[in-house]
């Protein structure tokens, strides 16, 4: 490595402190069949497995003492190979993000770029061969490495493995986009880089790192490395020849970035910067230069790094990762009671969905109630028919799913489901009198220790619960449709639930595997009275008279997964309506009636848009029922009026302390609404587009929190 670059990583690692650094471990060994002698060296950093081999600057340069020490055995003839394979579970995980963070000036970003790219691609520069063991996790910079090598075995065990930058707001930027390409395709590789990371980061499994072609070999997790050795001495004696199909550099190439393109399109709009930059990487690996698409890896990183949506990705990031974990409010968990059966009032499709969640993840007896016979044998018809597609997938063995549905059950009695249930849960109809009526009914045959649940989206857990004689265990259990897939449980104190409700509630929800924050009992708690205020200004906009396309169109910049009208047609518009009209009791200075949704609703439709092309169209029948004004705006104009309205209500929502923070906000929006990484949930990308400062006179985040550090 050049004396500058080590100059330069010298001063990186001054600016982190307190990173985790990995060890680069060397250790002879004599291979089979009289091979020769073997260099390998183990990446660790000497935890277990729940605290993944990262590279800071201190990890690259100890990597790199260990490349000195490789080197020199292979030039002078004393090792015929060098592996690199990681601790158990774990291979590497990539650049250590709170490293990143840190980071102020273009330049220090420069030298993380140039630092990895140079100890990497000393590993292909050796006089013996080289080998990358995938046996764990791998991503980001972890599989990088292993892309320098001259050969590649992966785990049969291997549970993930991606190239997770772009899903960040980074471009793999220690070889990934150079190297990827050139080694399986261009078409491959878009799907690797671009498609699997826009696609909520979707992770690899070993067998798929082999058939990808990304790795020469694929052997059992139980003697990986034992195997990959006798592979090695297969290959250093040429009893095997590793055989790689030619690459397309022609049409094909080209066709691969359109995809890219396209698929960047569809998913963040033209509204952050990484796939386009690592697209442009890709396009110009077709000429097979490797030091050109180094160097242009080098400045992508550096300016990524040094702009706003990474920052905000990496935000996002340690939301969902972290202050998921450990929700801001909760309770000690001490208090918390055990819960050993469940009981869901309904049968209906939510009522059933929570009743398999519940089942999966406890692995209590459920007991579901309804009104009449019929519904409840729907309700445990339904979750016995999941448990059997999760059989036909091998996702449960024939015992475990019989198991399942002999814990699953409903009756038409509360008090024979009820009478020792420890967690009872309602998701009946959204109407307060008919959940204070349930509730009355479910406090008179259930123990006095269990806790009473209520899913509403947005009525008041306070008031369902000021009839009972014990509105203490009462607490607001709100999942997101569907329940299986968003992460979200806003988990609402009313204003008598007491501590040991509360704890137990956030005890389910770990279990469950959700992401729980701790809500206040206000209207339309966080998820459902953002949306419906951002909802409410779009749907303002086109009764005034703004073409729906053009009101549409005009939050597309946001990169948001979906668009407002077309989130209203899966949330349903009755629902919409209703959330709207509870809102503009409780606030009707900001949150309006839309006559138009009304006039949607009433004529019973599912949406605004029909399909008939494959595509969303505006619905002929709802173009009749529209009824606008005259008053048309830009693109800009209405999506300046429905950032001001949302931010707006975040700083009102923050001075009436529904949420702790503003950080519980934004991961409510990732985790519940599935707004994206770059965005930071929103609050980031308000201060960043100085929206705050322009209606509430301030940021919502200190600088350095989502943004460059001042």
């Amino acid at each position: 490595m050049s004396t500058t670059t080590t100059e330069l990583l010298k001063g990186a690692s001054a600016l982190f402190p307190d990173e985790v650094v990995t060890s680069a471990h060397v250790r002879h060994l004599d291979l089979p069949y009289g091979a020769g002698k073997f260099a390998l060296i183990t990446l660790d950093n000497g935890l277990d497995h729940t605290k993944p081999t990262t590279f800071g600057p201190a990890s690259l340069a100890n990597l790199n003492a260990a490349i000195d020490q490789v080197e020199k055995e292979a030039a002078e003839g004393d090792i015929v190979g060098v592996g690199v394979t990681g601790k158990p579970f774990i291979f590497a995980v990539g650049a250590d993000l709170k490293g990143v963070e840190l980071l102020k000036k273009h330049d220090d970003a420069l030298a993380i770029g140039k630092g990895g790219h140079e100890v990497f691609k000393r590993l292909a520069g050796l006089a013996v061969p080289t080998f990358a063991y995938y046996n764990g996790a791998a991503m980001g910079g972890g599989v990088e490495v292993g892309l320098h090598c001259t050969y590649r075995t992966v785990s049969q065990a291997l549970p993930a493995f991606s190239l997770p930058e772009v899903f960040l707001g980074l471009v793999p930027g220690w070889g990934g986009c150079a190297l990827l390409p050139n080694l399986i395709g261009a078409d491959k590789a878009v799907s690797v880089i671009i498609e699997n990371s826009l696609n909520q980061n979707k992770q690899l499994k070993g067998v798929q790192v082999y058939e990808l072609g990304i790795a020469d070999a694929l052997f059992e997790g139980a003697d990986f490395l034992e195997q990959s050795l006798l592979w090695t001495a297969d290959v250093l004696k040429g009893d095997v020849k590793v055989e790689r199909p030619d690459v397309d550099r022609g049409e094909a190439w080209d066709q691969a970035v359109a995809r890219g393109k396209s698929i960047a399109d569809s998913k963040v709009h033209g509204a952050a910067p990484a796939a386009y930059r690592a697209l442009d990487i890709i396009a110009n690996a077709k000429s097979g230069d490797l030091q050109a698409g180094f160097d242009a890896e080098d400045q992508a990183l550096a300016d990524l790094i040094m702009g706003g949506e990474l920052r905000a990705g990496i935000y996002a990031f340690n939301l969902v990762q972290k202050r998921a974990k450990r929700p801001a409010g909760a309770p000690d968990k001490s208090l918390a009671r055990p819960v050993s059966k469940v009981g869901v009032v309904g049968a209906g499709l939510m009522a059933s969905q929570l009743a398999l969640l519940f089942l999966r993840r406890l692995e209590v007896p459920v007991v579901l109630t309804d009104i009449d016979q019929e519904r409840v044998d729907k309700g445990v018809g339904y979750v016995h028919g999941e448990i059997d597609k999760l059989l036909l997938k091998g996702r449960v063995n024939q015992d475990k799913a019989n198991r399942l549905k002999g814990l699953v059950s409903g009756v038409l009695d509360k008090a024979e489901g009820f009478s020792d249930a420890d967690f009872i849960i309602e998701a009946v109809f959204e109407e307060i009198g008919v959940k204070q009526q349930v509730f009355a009914e479910v406090e008179a045959v259930a123990p006095a220790h269990a806790i009473l649940a209520t899913n509403t989206s947005s009525l008041s857990v306070s008031e369902m619960a000021s009839k009972l004689k014990h509105p203490e265990r009462v607490v607001g259990f709100h999942f997101f449709n569907p329940v299986a897939i968003l992460p979200l449980l806003e988990i609402v104190r009313g204003e008598q639930t007491d501590d040991a409700a509360l704890a137990t509630a956030f005890g389910v929800a770990k279990k469950l595997k959700k992401s729980a924050v701790l809500v206040k009992d206000a209207p339309a708690f966080v998820v459902n009275r953002i949306l419906t205020r951002f909802m409410g200004e779009i749907q303002n906009v086109i009764d005034e008279g703004t073409p729906v396309a053009v009101a549409e169109k005009a939050v597309e910049p946001l990169g948001l997964p979906m668009s407002p009208l077309v989130l209203l047609e899966l949330v349903g518009p009755a629902i919409g309506l209703h959330v709207s009209e509870t809102l503009n009791r409780a606030f009707p200075e900001r949150f309006t009636v839309s006559p138009n949704l009304a006039a949607v609703v009433k004529a019973g439709k599912r949406g605004f848009y029909v399909y008939d092309s494959g595509k969303p169209e505006l619905d002929p029948e709802v173009a009749a029922l529209l009824k606008q004004g005259d008053k048309v705006l830009s693109e800009e104009q209405v999506r300046d009026r429905v950032l001001d309205a949302v931010a707006q209500e975040i700083g009102l929502m923050l001075d009436e302390n529904v949420v702790a923070e503003a950080q519980d906000i934004d991961l409510c929006l990732i985790t519940g609404a599935g707004w994206p990484f770059h965005l930071g949930g929103i609050t980031p990308y308000l201060d960043r587009a100085g929206v705050s400062e322009r209606v509430i006179g301030k940021k919502f985040l200190e600088a350095g929190v989502a943004s460059v550090p001042a």
